[in-house]
């Protein structure tokens, strides 16, 4: 079974995985908003699959997204050259999430079940996807979803997940199969 073929339209960025170049963060602290437009263009698909699989709603997920930007450019001349920038960009977006939860402690979440039927969710096209989208967003734990979402959305590999969220990668594939297998139940019982 194939998930989430609805993501990427030229599938060279699923081959090759994220890589984003730490240069560009320098460039960025210095004010280079060329570098910022390359750099925005490598990670939004990702991070928008990270971020959804913290908030579970569209229209929460885009307004964290842009503040990760927005803290990006503004923190640019703190980071540390590590060789995981797009780890340090997951930390921005994670920070900024559980930060709005402590704001709004009645968050109100939009049901996944109306997704079919949300046109704003621009990057699901396919019926079929946006049941799978419906099932990782209701049955998985929010770690389960980090990493299917990081999986399927973006082609990480199991690798590059584990380094970016700060687990074994033994963890990381025994988590993902979990999840697999509750999806395949999800989907089974739909049919």
């Amino acid at each position: 079974m194939i998930l989430f073929a609805f993501v990427l339209g030229d599938g060279e960025q699923l081959q090759k995985g994220l890589e984003i170049d730490e240069k560009l963060i320098k460039r960025i602290a210095k004010g280079d908003m060329d570098a910022f437009d390359i750099l925005y263009r490598q990670s939004e698909r990702t991070l928008y699959a990270y971020v959804l699989s913290l908030t579970k709603d569209h229209e929460t997920t885009l307004d964290i997204m842009q503040d990760t930007y927005v803290k990006l450019i503004s923190a640019a001349h703190l980071y540390k050259p590590m060789g995981k920038p797009l780890a340090w960009i997951f930390t921005i977006a994670k920070n900024l999430f559980y930060q709005k939860l402590r704001k709004e402690k009645n968050v109100e979440h939009m049901d996944p079940t109306h997704l079919s039927d949300d046109k704003r969710f621009s990057y699901v096209t396919n019926i079929e996807d946006r049941l799978v989208l419906e099932g990782v967003l209701k049955l998985l734990t929010q770690e389960e979803r980090e990493i299917i979402m990081l999986y399927a959305v973006s082609g990480m590999k199991h690798k590059e997940i584990a380094e970016n969220l700060g687990l074994n990668l033994s963890t990381t594939l025994s988590k993902y199969h979990r999840a697999l297998k509750k999806l395949r139940d999800y989907l089974e019982g739909r049919r």
